[in-house]
């Protein structure tokens, strides 16, 4: 990012905000410095009110099916892989075991599952596609699956362009692409975290690709390790540009990073860990800042349910899924559940109305 600019005061960010006007980069760090969250917040769930309907609140019945967690990437921040060759822990999921989660899913009223695993050596483009095949073929469900880094690996693998290997992931079933793997949008950072993985701009041109493909796709963020307050702007920045070059954004996730079990915990001091406070701002800010992309969810699944129904209030408008299954962050030592009948209880203990939603933001079921 370039020199951040002379800081507005707090109170002519929020009012500049409050009228519509566009803020700065300069101005979304002197929001996150500025440690008044109240303020923020209360900006922050105007700002959301105005997006999406402040009476009601969504939320997804999907599941997270990690097909594979063999991945030569070794980021530093990830407890659930296992390198190639570990016979003792790496696995593969069979079909079988694929189609029995999706089935388990789709009796519980789920509408999709979210597929990603990691970049094994030996799967290229053909396993994705006949994979993909057989799920379509078999059920009626949305497959939001791959990620950026996944994609670019299979195309990598396969000998193929990011436009080919979209292409036809796209004709053998796969509808939406996750924002999984964005982490920080930041080449410094990522030299650190996850110098093997791909670079921004790479993660970016997927994206592009995707979206000019009519695919939807949602972005994330993973901080609170070695990244700057800035270096969170400039990675809210890289999103809100490309969501003005194609608008195929339709949500943003956000959430802190967790250090249990990975060689990222040496790299972050106990009093540097992201708080609730800190995630809570980070969201209000995101909400504020990113005035083109639809949605914000909550992060229940890192912050708790408590905290997850507290972000309702600090620009949220959804979530997320209940996930009947989650094995990624859980593996890194932050483990929580809900279902469908807490999350219907959580949203109207707010005054609002609970929807069930399905990976486009379609109404399914109104509580």
């Amino acid at each position: 990012m370039s020199a951040i600019a002379e800081r507005r005061p707090v109170a002519d960010v929020l009012t500049k905000a409050r009228e519509g006007e566009r803020l700065s980069d300069a101005d979304a760090v002197t929001l996150l410095r500025s440690r008044d969250l109240v303020s923020v917040g209360r900006v922050a769930d105007e700002v959301r009110s105005r997006l999406n309907d402040p009476a009601r609140v969504t939320f997804i019945v999907d599941r997270n099916i990690n097909y594979t967690n063999v991945c030569y990437t070794d980021c530093d921040f990830c407890a659930f892989y296992r390198r190639p060759g570990d016979t003792r822990e790496g696995y593969l999921l069979p079909k079988t075991v694929i189609f029995k989660k999706i089935e388990e899913t789709l009796a519980i009223g789920g509408t999709g599952v979210l597929m990603q695993g990691g970049h094994h050596p030996d799967l290229g483009i053909d396993y994705y596609e006949d994979l993909f095949r057989s799920i379509k073929g078999r059920y009626r469900v949305h497959l939001h699956a791959l990620s950026p880094s996944e994609v670019q690996h299979i195309a990598r693998r396969s000998k193929l362009t990011i436009w080919e290997t979209l292409s036809r992931l796209r004709d053998a079933g796969l509808d939406s692409l996750p924002g999984g793997g964005a982490e920080v949008l930041v080449d410094r950072v990522r030299a650190v975290i996850a110098p093997k993985k791909t670079k921004t701009e790479e993660w970016l041109d997927v994206m592009r690709h995707a979206q000019r493909l009519g695919m939807s796709t949602t972005a994330t963020m993973m901080y609170g390790h070695v990244e700057t307050v800035e270096e969170r702007v400039e990675h809210m920045r890289r999103i809100r540009e490309l969501q003005d070059e194609t608008g195929g954004f339709r949500a943003f996730i956000s959430w802190t990073f967790q250090r249990d079990g990975n060689r990222l915990e040496g790299h972050v001091r106990d009093e540097d860990m992201p708080t609730s406070f800190d995630y809570l701002l980070t969201q209000a800010v995101s909400r504020i800042y990113l005035d083109n992309v639809p949605h914000i969810q909550s992060s229940w699944v890192t912050q708790g349910m408590k905290v997850g129904q507290v972000a309702l209030a600090f620009g949220a408008d959804d979530m997320g899924s209940v996930m009947i299954e989650e094995n990624v962050v859980s593996a890194a030592g932050t483990t929580h559940r809900t279902s469908t009948a807490e999350l219907v209880y959580l949203i109207r203990s707010l005054g609002k109305t609970p929807v069930q939603r399905d990976t486009l933001y379609r109404e399914v079921k109104v509580f």
